[in-house]
């Protein structure tokens, strides 16, 4: 069964999130509104459990994030969801903080320019520069990504593949966009009782990053690119995410194209629901450590969690 905090968290959300996200003016209202109070920079619980370091790249802050006193070997690049136009929150930079710590990794956070004031090209800029700086031929570098961060790590990936950059060894992709077009008729089905995003707002976020880049283009939505380039991924996705029939094509598509996929799908959770404090979200960061952990990805594979009392 569903925990009960996890069905808290759904009706909460229910009543707030999902409200900005059933209008284009409602979305953009809430855009308004946070960005007068939000704040990238990490929260003093998880900064006390970290050394955490800022520099610049492009003009943008990159977070570097390491486990007290260790120079770890592994390394991280986790770019942040928030439907392209929402900034880094404490759920992110907790998620951040085990990881480092369970996984013994340096972890680079980079901060990139938000829609509606920036783009797709703008966020493409800085991201491409901050991959060729972190994602080196001499390491291996593990990319991680929530929703439009899971987009990015994507388009990221055909990027280098593209042009010439180093690649990624493994990706992380926690409930990825993966299609702007929306146009599954399953999405609109799961919309009806997805309690956090709705079709109306996510087409605006969409249309704000996007700026003259078609929808169907690869680069905003990366299920129409070359996915035999992409590495070995683990694909978190929940039944009651409107990204969930996408995300199940992604991957079959992917897994036609050679690519190795794992995918855990948990029943009855919404959109990232690792990132929350409760038990589901501890069940998926536990599979998220043990496939990294690995030697190497195992072949493809799905594990369908149901929930337990």
């Amino acid at each position: 069964m569903q925990s009960l905090k996890s069905r808290l968290v759904a009706f909460v959300l229910r009543h707030t999130r999902k409200k900005a996200f059933r209008s284009p003016e409602g979305l953009q209202a809430l855009i308004e509104r946070t960005r007068k109070i939000q704040d990238h920079r990490p929260p003093p619980k998880v900064a006390s459990r970290l050394d955490i370091e800022t520099r610049e790249i492009a003009g943008w802050p990159v977070y570097e994030a390491r486990p007290k006193g260790s120079t770890p070997a592994r390394r991280i690049l986790y770019l942040h969801g928030g439907a392209f136009c929402f900034e880094l929150t404490p759920f992110h930079w907790r998620l951040i903080a085990e990881m480092a710590e369970r996984l013994g990794a340096h972890v680079s956070v980079p901060i990139y320019p938000l829609a509606p004031e920036h783009d797709f090209h703008d966020a493409y800029a800085f991201a491409g520069a901050v991959w060729r700086d972190v994602v080196t031929h001499d390491d291996e570098v593990i990319v991680m990504g929530d929703s439009a961060g899971g987009t990015m790590a994507l388009v990221l990936s055909m990027m280098a593949a593209k042009e010439g950059w180093a690649r990624a060894s493994r990706l992380v992709l926690i409930s990825p966009a993966v299609d702007a077009t929306l146009a599954n008729p399953r999405t609109h089905e799961i919309a009806l009782i997805d309690p956090w995003l709705d079709i109306p707002g996510g087409r605006y976020a969409f249309e704000q990053f996007a700026a003259d880049v078609e929808f169907s283009d690869w680069r905003i939505s990366p299920i129409f690119g070359d996915l035999a380039v992409l590495p070995p991924a683990l694909v978190l996705t929940g039944t009651h995410d409107l990204l969930y029939p996408d995300t199940v094509s992604f991957a079959e598509k992917a897994r036609a194209a050679g690519v190795d996929v794992t995918m855990m799908t948990a029943e009855r959770m919404f959109h990232v629901w690792p990132l929350i404090d409760m038990r589901e979200a501890r069940t998926a960061r536990d599979r998220i450590v043990e496939w990294l952990e690995a030697p190497r990805p195992g072949h493809a594979a799905e594990a369908r969690v149901a929930a337990k009392a």
